[in-house]
Formats: structure tokens, C-alpha cells, sequence
């Protein structure tokens, strides 16, 4: 069939809004109606590093209503409000432990550009473009695999939902499925940000007693206020390690680290007392640690997280019902603009204009 997609075609080049041949789903895949997309850094990334083979149509948020499913699928069927999230084999050994985010297969899956078949369902004057993340939602329409698909209530706007799909559920997630913090306990997250503001919010769910917002930004801060960080520090204006070892006595039992910054790391990890643990769930380059005095010498650990540890299809309808409950309110995170502003949605994210974008596409 076709359909209108926007098409990435080299590094760092904006999207192209174009038609392009979308194959049928097979026997195992949806073809899912797609109503909007967050925008997220991974695409961003995907675009200007070059995650995946171009050319390619990118959007890994995406959230929608199942027009069609494969002979072999059973837990989707057609009118289905639906999240597309992560690809995931579903058969190595961490998949079937409960940790789908680490799949030994995820980097193929996801960044390879071909569906787990090894075949391409999207294509552009016969030639093969790649899929992200096993759906490809900055389309009208997509196909992906069952396992990438999360039905969701039917009474929630659909175009608020794509978001729960990466980087909601990174922050969240981390928070309560990997740290699972003790109530009481104290955690700092830096950045705030979609997945940094996300985490503030799981933290006040959890019970955390001291919740401790950092950024470079003002007018973030005070949303992280509102979103229940009890504490929030401007980076620029204060000694950061300093500041949270005197408001929590000693250090943090928990950070997230989401902005990827390297002396931001370094403070992450300074500012935790000992035994703490500090989640890094940005993309971070080189850092040069003094394992001794950084981490061993006080039984700190230091820990990679994707996807907020999750299994979507479990977590995500939990988030929903969270922002039904007036609970998890990432509304407040969001601004809609139409499809074809998709490339000023990303330069509005790249400036800090808006927190999250979302684009809707039908």
C-alpha cells in the first residue's frame, strides 16, 4: 500500500515528506493506523550519527489503531487502540527473564533497519528503506512485529500516548522497575528533561522522601517543582554534590543520570552516599572514573539501563492508568504539532523550546 512517510536520506538531512510502498503484514506483525508520534533524542541521534542505514523512515513513539493483523497473531485484533514500543526477539535468555531492553538481539532489531525476518516492509522506487525500532511511526501507517505492540485504554487520547513508548517509560521505569526505591529513600536526577521529568514523577509515586531535580534551566526546574521534585538545583548557580549531601544528610540513595554530560556523571555519582546506585540512561562518551575513590572505596554502583527496564506491555498500561489517577501527569511534558512540522518539532526539542513533541499524523 502506499502511504506518506518522512524519509531520512542521509546524515544529518532533514526529513522528506514522501509516498512510499509499505509491504502487508505478515504473519506474525500489525498494521497499525498510525494517529501520532513522540519525537525523541534517539531519533535525533539516528539521524545525525547515523544509528541505522539510510535511507529511512524514523519515529520510534508511535501510537495508533490496528487496521490488520497476521494469521499468527492473538493478543491484537483490528480496532485496537495501541503504543509501539522496542523490538525484542522474545526467545534469548534475558528476553525470557524479564528483561526484553537488553535482548541480545535489540541492536538488530532495532538499528538494523530490516524486520526480524531479515526483510525490508518499506520501500522507496523499488528500493529498500529501513525500518527504526521495528515500526517506523513517522508515517501514516506502519507495520511491526506483535511484540512491539501495547493495547492501551480506549478512553485516553491516543495522540498524549506515543511517548509512553521510549522515553517516558525510560524514566519512569528506571525508577520503579530497576531501582524500586525504598519509601523514604532519597534520589537526584539530573536533567530535566522528558525521561528526567519522567523519573521525578515515578519518584513521587514510590514514596521517595527527598526528590532532587538538577538542570541548567530555570523554567524546567519549576516544572519538576510542580511535578514533585522536593528540591531542585540550577547547576550553573551552586555546588551541586555539595548542596545534596547537606540536604540529604550525607548523599542520595538513588540518581538517574539522563543528560549524558560527562561532569555531570561525575557529580551524579559524587553527590550518591555510600552503597548508592546511579542509573546512566543517557548517551554518554568516554569518562575517565578513579574507580577507588569514586566507586569501590564507598560500595557505589554504577549501572547502564535501557527503556526504563521494562516489559511494555506490562508497564505501559500501568503508566496509563497512573495518568487517569491524576498521578503521572507527562500531559504536562508535551506540545502537539502537525505532521508536517516534524522538523521544527525537532529543532523546538534540539533549543529546549519544548520538552517533549509530539506529531500528529491522521
Amino acid at each position: 500500500m502506499k502511504i506518506q512517510a518522512a524519509v531520512t536520506h542521509g546524515l544529518g538531512e532533514e526529513f522528506k515528506f514522501e509516498e512510499v510502498e509499505l509491504g502487508e503484514p505478515k504473519m506474525n506483525e500489525v498494521l497499525v493506523k498510525i494517529v501520532a508520534s513522540g519525537v525523541c533524542h534517539t531519533d535525533a541521534v539516528a539521524r545525525d550519527l547515523g544509528l541505522s542505514p539510510f535511507p529511512a523512515v524514523l519515529g520510534h513513539e508511535g501510537s495508533g489503531i490496528v487496521e490488520k493483523v497476521g494469521s499468527a497473531v492473538t493478543t491484537i485484533q483490528a480496532g485496537d487502540h495501541v503504543v509501539l514500543s522496542f523490538a525484542y526477539c522474545g526467545h534469548c535468555e534475558n528476553c525470557l527473564t524479564g528483561h526484553p531492553t537488553v535482548c541480545l538481539n535489540f541492536n538488530d532489531l532495532n538499528f538494523g533497519g530490516k524486520m526480524q525476518d531479515g526483510t525490508n516492509r518499506i520501500h522507496h522506487h523499488d528500493h529498500a528503506v529501513s525500518t527504526f525500532f521495528g515500526q517506523s511511526s513517522f508515517g501514516t501507517f506502519a507495520v511491526t512485529n506483535e511484540r512491539n505492540v501495547v493495547k492501551v485504554d480506549p478512553e485516553v487520547d491516543l495522540t498524549l500516548l506515543g511517548p509512553l513508548g521510549c522515553g517516558i517509560q525510560t524514566g519512569a521505569g528506571t525508577v520503579l522497575n530497576r531501582f524500586k526505591p525504598e519509601f523514604g529513600s532519597s534520589i537526584a536526577i539530573y536533567g530535566s528533561g522528558a525521561v528526567g521529568l519522567s523519573a521525578v514523577m515515578a519518584a513521587k509515586i514510590a514514596g521517595c522522601f527527598n526528590i532532587i531535580a538538577v538542570d541548567i534551566h530555570d523554567s524546567r526546574l519549576e516544572l519538576a517543582r510542580e511535578l514533585g521534585a522536593t528540591h531542585t538545583l540550577n547547576g550553573k548557580n551552586v555546588d551541586v554534590v555539595q548542596e545534596i549531601k547537606k540536604i540529604t544528610k550525607g548523599g542520595t540513595h538513588y540518581a538517574v543520570e539522563t543528560t549524558g554530560v560527562p561532569p555531570v556523571v561525575k557529580q551524579a555519582i559524587h553527590a550518591l552516599r555510600p552503597l548508592g546506585s546511579c542509573a546512566i540512561v543517557g548517551v554518554t562518551p568516554e569518562i575517565t572514573f578513579d574507580v577507588h575513590n569514586d566507586i569501590m572505596a564507598e560500595g557505589k554502583t554504577v549501572m547502564g539501563v535501557i527503556e526504563g527496564d521494562s516489559i511494555p506491555q506490562v508497564f505501559i498500561p500501568q503508566l496509563v492508568d497512573y495518568y487517569k489517577r491524576g498521578l503521572f501527569p507527562f500531559d504536562k511534558l508535551t506540545k502537539v504539532y502537525d505532521f508536517d512540522q516534524l522538523n521544527e518539532a525537532f529543532e523546538d526539542s534540539k533549543k529546549g523550546i519544548t520538552i517533549k513533541p509530539i506529531v500528529k499524523i491522521s
